[in-house]
């Protein structure tokens, strides 16, 4: 029997839109979609939250992070209701006994790699420091810093990993394979941070392999709490602690120190995440993470 015009079209635009599983919008579709609500969403929290900078000190960055993190967080709720037809909870969201100690432990992971590239450049003369933040600021003024810093990277490593390693990679890893899933979302993730400052290609290509890190911490417990402590820990001790930039930005920071080194290794004013330095610090972190979570895989 020969299939009508219609018959054909309908069954031509259910491939191109459809998931072949199930009834609901293909991978691509379902990314396409709830980055155009995040973008309007965004805009939105940002038009409103902008009315309150004067009273934050002009903390802009704040403000920023804030927009992103209920743009992001509202936008996949939205994502995974409408066109996922999956649970927000199961992006790796469980409230389990580990969830703590995995923060934890991420961030420990990552205050360990950051502080061996810090003793690496000081000891090979990469580095120069210059002394402690309270030398230069009153006791009050180093505690808001630090209290307000520690909120940003908490938004941070919440609003990216649940973006990057959380929507987008499972997205991603339904639609095509693991393999594909971590190169292009860590892409994505490499990505924006574009328009950053003191940016470059090379700093780019090293975002994609420190995504690769923040993906590994993922896979190897299928849940987003040990990837977000790996992030706010590289933040927060690549910045405020330790005294580098942090993916260009500068931020306040209770060591005080310069680079004085060649920036193909440093990273320079972007930091150390730009510099070939990143690559053995990543490969230690890499063995920490696979030691941490070895024997959770066997039981």
């Amino acid at each position: 029997m020969m299939e009508s015009s219609s018959d054909s079209k309908r069954s031509l635009l259910s491939r191109v839109f459809l998931s072949p599983e199930e009834k609901r919008l293909r991978a691509g579709w379902r990314i396409l979609l709830q980055t155009l609500i995040l973008v309007v969403l965004f805009f939105l929290f940002g038009l409103v939250l902008s009315f309150f900078i004067n009273y934050l000190s002009n903390q802009i960055l704040f403000i920023s992070q804030l927009s992103s993190l209920l743009a992001v967080t509202l936008s996949i709720l939205i994502g995974r209701r409408l066109f996922d037809k999956r649970s927000f909870k199961s992006l790796g969201l469980d409230i389990s006994a580990h969830a703590l100690s995995d923060i934890l432990a991420g961030t420990l992971i990552s205050a360990l790699i950051m502080g061996l590239i810090f003793l690496a450049e000081w000891a090979i003369g990469w580095l120069q420091f210059e002394g402690f933040a309270w030398k230069i600021h009153a006791a009050e003024d180093i505690i808001a810093n630090i209290f307000v810093y520690v909120i940003i990277f908490l938004m941070v490593a919440w609003s990216e990993e649940l973006i990057s390693r959380g929507y987008w990679l499972q997205n991603i890893e339904d639609g095509t394979n693991t393999g594909w899933a971590i190169l292009l979302s860590s892409s994505f993730f490499a990505l924006g941070h574009a328009t950053n400052p003191n940016v470059s290609p090379i700093a780019i290509f090293a975002l994609v392999f420190a995504g690769f890190f923040l993906a590994f911490g993922y896979l190897r417990t299928r849940q987003l709490w040990l990837s977000m402590g790996l992030h706010f820990g590289w933040n927060l001790f690549e910045g405020v602690i330790l005294g580098f930039p942090v993916s260009g930005l500068k931020v306040f920071r209770i060591i005080i120190q310069s680079q004085t080194g060649p920036v193909l290794w440093t990273g320079g004013e972007f930091g150390p995440e730009a510099g070939l330095i990143i690559v053995p610090a990543l490969i230690i972190g890499a063995g920490l993470i696979y030691w941490y979570t070895d024997e959770r895989r066997k039981t």
